[in-house]
């Protein structure tokens, strides 16, 4: 069952096309990824379901309910934690999440329990009286997540909930994204510029210059690159270039002191080529596609290659929108 719904979703400031007639559905209880770099429509379409933004055209529905027509049941359905931190340094962890409850109507009988019960989750009890000015980025952050459960929604919005983190906060923080579908029945939709954080999605939609260009299981994604690339390295490289050839029809490259090639299953091929070649073997490596490779594959460009002139183009053009209303 869909849970998020977006047809022919068209967002466009002055001559910018931001968002350019996407359509997807998010099925429930799932995780969901945007992947693609900055400026690829990624957080434009966020706000457009989280109803910071009207579109220019197409339709979006979140637990049945229609962005536009219903944006305050829409809000009652759904948790964010944006990009930048939201939270009050000045309050304690406790005080912010009481606060967050007040604000969504949470019962009053109901209130504690709850703060207690998604701080003891993010592993923050401990320090819920503590002032935030005194947590780290991966705490602020963990905090952040806890705050948007604490009214129960439908759908959790994570917009590059890492960024900024060190490699140690970003593993711990999807140690607890990745529990939240089964013990907080919550659907997941997050964007990422990070390929391994996308790994952990059960589909994923690839967008570039507001568009979707392919979309599927991490799993499907790979398969579309067309196997393991396989390195090898010998005593003549130009031979057995040639052998490779002619024995296993592979189109063969040369990197440096390796050769390369793709294999569709890279556990069978390198043990034939190694009895082929025989001792002039010096080394060999396997590399299993990433979706790094894929994004490379569909768009030419690495997704790390990240177009930060492009990303503040359409921050600008979204304030100017903004100005305007």
């Amino acid at each position: 069952m869909a849970i998020i719904t977006v047809e022919n979703l068209v967002k466009k400031f002055d001559n910018l096309t931001a968002v350019n007639n996407i359509s997807f559905e998010v099925e429930e209880g799932t995780i969901f990824g945007f992947l693609g770099p900055n400026g690829a429509g990624k957080t434009t379409t966020i706000n457009i379901l989280c109803t910071l933004l009207s579109p220019t055209s197409g339709r979006t529905f979140i637990a049945g309910h229609d962005c536009m027509k219903e944006p305050a049941e829409v809000r009652k359905s759904i948790g964010i934690v944006f990009q930048d931190t939201t939270l009050d340094k000045d309050l304690t962890a406790y005080e912010n999440l009481i606060f967050h409850a007040y604000l969504y109507n949470v019962p009053k009988n109901e209130r504690q329990e709850r703060v207690y019960d998604v701080l003891r989750f993010v592993d923050l009890f401990d320090r819920k009286n503590d002032l935030v000015k005194k947590f780290s980025g991966g705490m602020k952050r963990r905090l952040e997540v806890a705050r948007g459960l604490i009214h129960r929604p439908s759908v959790l919005f994570l917009d590059e909930p890492t960024l900024g983190l060190d490699p140690q906060s970003r593993a711990n923080l999807w140690e607890f994204i990745k529990e939240l579908p089964e013990k907080h029945h919550v659907t997941i939709f997050m964007t990422t510029h990070y390929m391994e954080e996308a790994e952990v999605c059960d589909r994923i939609a690839i967008i570039d210059n507001g568009k979707i260009i392919a979309m599927g299981s991490p799993a499907e994604l790979k398969m579309t690159v067309g196997g393991d690339i396989v390195y090898i390295r010998t005593t003549d490289n130009v031979k057995t270039q040639e052998e490779i050839k002619r024995l296993f029809g592979f189109d063969v490259s040369e990197k440096g002191e390796e050769l390369y090639m793709t294999c569709l299953m890279g556990d069978t091929c390198i043990p034939e080529m190694i009895r082929t070649i025989g001792e002039g073997v010096l080394s060999v490596r396997l590399q299993r596609p990433t979706l790094n490779d894929v994004f490379l594959k569909l768009t030419g460009k690495a997704i790390r290659e990240e177009e930060a002139s492009e990303g503040d183009n359409v921050k600008e053009h979204v304030r100017a929108y903004r100005r305007r209303q």
